[in-house]
């Protein structure tokens, strides 16, 4: 399972660095994330309540920050297992400056999952993907636009 997408943020490129690294907000970002902390530099440890159709279950999962390329762009992996399955996903986050204020927040990812939660169909899979994903970008924005008016 493949996807990209992109948004405008409200906020300068370090600005927006900084909110996109900071656990704290990636905690709030993340749908059903019950704790998120720190392993050591660049990988945390996840506890997710995911509630969406046959996805509905708990997992744990490490989340690793890759090849930093400070303040534009990061790779994601993670992995997951609970008991509907487990999931690896590869994500690749780019930043660039529209203006002083604003930035691009461009994203592509490659999914793979297996267990039961694979016998649903790339289709599901792939909607229940763009819904947690279009959460997650909705509440960052929110977040890096806090984070700019404060």
């Amino acid at each position: 399972m493949n996807g990209k997408g992109s948004i405008t943020l409200e906020a300068g490129v370090e600005q927006a660095w900084d909110v996109l690294l900071n656990p704290e907000v990636l905690a709030k970002c993340i749908m059903g994330c019950n704790k998120l902390e720190l392993v050591e530099e660049g990988k945390y440890k996840a506890d997710l309540s995911v509630g969406i159709a046959a996805v509905k279950g708990s997992y744990s999962s490490t989340i690793e920050l890759a090849d930093l390329e400070k303040p534009k762009r990061y790779k994601l992996i993670v992995k997951g297992e609970g008991g509907p399955g487990h999931v690896e996903a590869t994500g690749v986050v780019d930043l660039s400056a529209v203006d002083a204020n604003t930035t691009t927040l461009n994203y592509e990812y490659e999914a793979e999952v297996g267990g039961k939660v694979a016998m649903i169909g790339q289709r599901m899979l792939g909607g229940v993907a763009k819904l947690i994903i279009n959460d997650f970008f909705k509440k960052f924005s929110k977040e890096v636009k806090q984070a700019v008016g404060s």
